[in-house]
C-alpha cells in the first residue's frame, strides 16, 4: 500500500472523522478497513493509534451498514462554514 504523503495525511483526516465511513476512505482510497487500521497502526504514535482505535470501535457513523439512514453527509453541518 503505497501512498503519497498528502493522500496519508488525508486518510489519517478520514479516519479521525467521526462521520466519515471506512466504506468512503475504500471508495476514494482503494484501502479496506484492516489495510487503513494497518495504516493508522503504523503512522501514528501507540498512544494516538490506541484513543482512535477504541474511539471508532463500535462507532456506527464509521460503518455504512450500521449507519442511519438519516444521515446523508460525510461531515458535520457545522463543519465547513462558508463565509
Amino acid at each position: 500500500m503505497l501512498v503519497s504523503s498528502n493522500e496519508l495525511s488525508r486518510i489519517i483526516e478520514m479516519a479521525w472523522e467521526d462521520r466519515t465511513p471506512f466504506e468512503a476512505i475504500d471508495q476514494q482510497f482503494g484501502l479496506t478497513e484492516s489495510q487503513v487500521i494497518h495504516l493508522m497502526r503504523t503512522n501514528l504514535k501507540r498512544s494516538s493509534f490506541n484513543l482512535w482505535r477504541s474511539r471508532v470501535s463500535g462507532r456506527k457513523t464509521k460503518h455504512l451498514q450500521l449507519r442511519s439512514p438519516e444521515v446523508q453527509r460525510a461531515y458535520c453541518s457545522r463543519q465547513y462554514k462558508h463565509k
